[in-house]
């Protein structure tokens, strides 16, 4: 079976330019949030402000509400709503986890996929399966 797949990830993850390409040759309809169907390449909080990280938790939760910031949130949301797996890439952030979460909590099938080592996390359980290679990962797919 072919699905609309959400790679819920970083923009530093080396592997997400794979992973998109590789589900996309199975046959799977992949959102890339590096390059939105709406055009443009995506959202960095850095297209806002170079000096980002030194923000003060008030002008953080002001900036949320950018018209670069809302463009690139609706362009995720649609994306989401749109999708009917999602595939949390590691190693990732916040961001990804939220939307992974977003996509359990919606009883949606969501994958965890892990190309390398990283910190354990036990709270993986919660979602539908964790695979360490892209062979597991579309037999996963392929199953669900």
């Amino acid at each position: 079976m072919k699905h609309k797949v959400y790679v819920a990830s970083s923009w530093r993850n080396g592997y997400f330019p794979e992973v998109v390409a590789k589900l996309r040759e199975a046959g799977h309809d992949v959102y890339d949030f590096r390059n939105p169907p709406s055009g443009g390449h995506g959202f960095q909080w850095s297209s806002l402000d170079d000096n980002y990280m030194a923000w003060s938790p008030q002008h953080y939760r002001d900036m949320l509400q950018h018209e670069k910031a809302v463009h690139q949130f609706n362009n995720d949301i649609e994306a989401m709503e749109d999708c009917d797996v999602c595939v949390l890439l590691l190693p990732c952030g916040r961001s990804a986890h939220t939307e992974a979460g977003w996509f359990a909590g919606k009883g949606r099938t969501t994958i965890v996929y892990i190309p390398e080592r990283q910190e354990p996390e036990l709270m993986y359980k919660l979602f539908d399966g964790v695979c360490c290679s892209m062979d597991e990962l579309l037999e996963a797919l392929s199953k669900a």
